[in-house]
């Protein structure tokens, strides 16, 4: 469901509980997308421990300093007359 500033200002009491009953509505501004008013689902606090077991894979140390080359990627060049 798609519902402007204004409509969702002024029946927000309506629409809460259709997003409790799990629809989606997008609310718009001038026919653009600006916000999502969805369901709040509570979670217990804890997270499942190894949930992204065998699927991310780190190669090589970590703690090994970063080539020179990649470092310089990350710096904007600065002028030589300066």
């Amino acid at each position: 469901m798609r519902v402007g500033i204004h409509e969702a200002k002024t029946n927000l009491s309506k629409l809460i509980p259709a997003a409790q009953a799990g629809e989606e509505i997008i609310i718009t501004n001038a026919g653009r997308p600006v916000a999502k008013l969805v369901a709040f689902t509570e979670r217990d606090g804890k997270r499942p421990l190894g949930l992204y077991r065998n699927r991310v894979v780190i190669h090589g140390d970590l703690m090994e300093p970063l080539p020179p080359d990649l470092v310089d990627d990350f710096w904007p060049k600065q002028d030589e007359t300066t």
